[in-house]
């Protein structure tokens, strides 16, 4: 899916080609999203609605938020809209999925995504509702988002039980939904939780209605969190010895300091 989210781009495939997919199987698509749909439905969620909620929402039993991003690092920005979504939605589980190659992000330097695997997994370790996905890194060729649901879903089929997915991502990377692989067939095998990106506007739900007309029922607006932190902007900090302490989990820092990661001169140049 992709970074960086917080920046926050989250989508496992923005900036790829839009439309059908040659090598699906229009049958086996079309049972796929019939059951995502029916999972979600389960859920008391208004029609591309804003969500402020005062209290957790209850936890819905078998119900998957899905944070995509290169995660180039992770950071509490990321940890923090995980969070948030999972109570706001009552989510039972957030999978953070880090992208293999971002489509989006060509020719952009990258840690390997071993690294990247590690950090998310020290990130997350505290907390018993997150964890951690590898479908996209160990799938070769670009990350689609669609590619990666798809995959989930039938996965979840297979086992007898009902997807119910909610696709986490920020209104910086919502706004380009529609030059997205296959965004139509997305929005038919989960939801859309979006949170705000701190100190820009985004769409909201007149946006989905006439870009996705019939479809508000998939898409949700969160009013937060709002912070402002930037992969880009912390790989920058590492480049030129500055901290990054009470920006990114300690576990994480320990991680880049043992490695030496981002201590190219390519990182301190980097604008991605």
């Amino acid at each position: 899916m992709t970074d960086d989210t917080n920046r926050t781009r989250v989508a496992a495939g923005t900036g790829a080609s839009a439309g059908a997919d040659p090598g699906a199987r229009p049958g086996s698509a079309t049972r796929a999203a019939a059951a995502a749909r029916a999972g979600t439905a389960t859920r008391a969620a208004a029609a591309a609605a804003r969500v402020s909620p005062d209290r957790p929402h209850p936890v819905v039993p078998g119900s998957i938020g899905l944070l995509g991003g290169t995660f180039d690092p992770i950071h509490y920005g990321h940890l923090a809209i995980a969070e948030e979504v999972r109570e706001a939605l009552g989510l039972e589980r957030v999978l953070f999925v880090p992208s293999g190659i971002p489509p989006h992000k060509p020719g952009r330097p990258i840690s390997p995504a071993e690294d990247r695997v590690a950090m998310v997994r020290l990130a997350i370790a505290d907390n018993p509702a997150f964890a951690l996905s590898r479908v996209e890194v160990d799938r070769p060729g670009p990350s689609f988002a669609v590619e990666t649901l798809e995959l989930l879903v039938a996965e979840t089929l297979a086992a007898g039980r009902r997807p119910d997915f909610t696709f986490i991502l920020s209104s910086e990377a919502f706004v380009e939904l529609p030059t997205w692989r296959d965004p139509d067939r997305l929005l038919e095998l989960c939801r859309m939780a979006v949170v705000p990106r701190a100190g820009r506007g985004g769409p909201g739900p007149d946006w989905v209605t006439r870009r996705f007309p019939g479809r508000e029922d998939r898409v949700i607006f969160l009013d937060g969190p709002n912070i402002a932190l930037s992969g880009t902007a912390l790989r920058r900090r590492v480049a030129n010895g500055r901290s990054i302490r009470y920006l990114v989990p300690d576990a994480v820092i320990a991680y880049i300091g043992d490695h030496a990661l981002y201590r190219s001169e390519s990182w301190r140049n980097d604008r991605s």
